[in-house]
């Protein structure tokens, strides 16, 4: 029996010459491409404009996309990404993205986990969102594996900086 999957938002890409790499596949930097695209897509036909986010003077920050690729992707037929809202935190300073793509016979070929967060653009720090746009992805479906997010989740992995001096 095949596995329903309940997914709530979709892209559909048609793979150009643009976005191939030296192997002849879909390059790295066009699956980044495909998944801004769609996340810009998801946010803006849920209010996020760039008309609302400039009035409110925010704008998204991405901190990190694990990446998982299962098989080569090649021109000819478009593949489908699609988003789910895998966390949120409180105050909607926080966010993480599920993202999947698809070949054009519904096969998973790649996933990517984001994270990112918002910033006020004049003083370029976190912010939590405002009211109206927290409210609004409070509203939307929810990955199966949503959890509500802290400061703690950005770090998970450790990661700092190491300079050179």
């Amino acid at each position: 029996k095949k596995k329903k999957i309940n997914i709530m938002y979709f892209k559909e890409f048609d793979i150009r010459w643009s976005d191939l790499d030296a192997n002849r596949h879909l390059a790295n930097s066009a699956y980044i491409n495909f998944m801004s695209h769609t996340r810009m897509g998801f946010l803006i036909e849920n209010g996020f404009t760039q008309r609302e986010l400039a009035k409110n003077n925010i704008g998204p920050v991405v901190f990190y996309e694990h990446m998982y690729y299962f098989k080569e992707a090649f021109p000819g037929k478009p593949v489908k990404v699609s988003l789910e809202v895998g966390g949120l935190s409180e105050d909607g300073m926080f966010f993480e993205f599920l993202h999947n793509f698809y070949d054009a016979n519904g096969k998973n070929f790649a996933s990517c986990e984001m994270m990112g967060a918002w910033i006020d653009l004049k003083t370029r720090q976190l912010i939590g969102l405002p009211e109206s746009f927290n409210e609004a992805l409070r509203n939307v479906p929810r990955a199966k594996t949503f959890k509500i997010l802290t400061k703690e989740d950005t770090r998970r992995f450790g990661k700092k900086p190491e300079n050179l001096e």
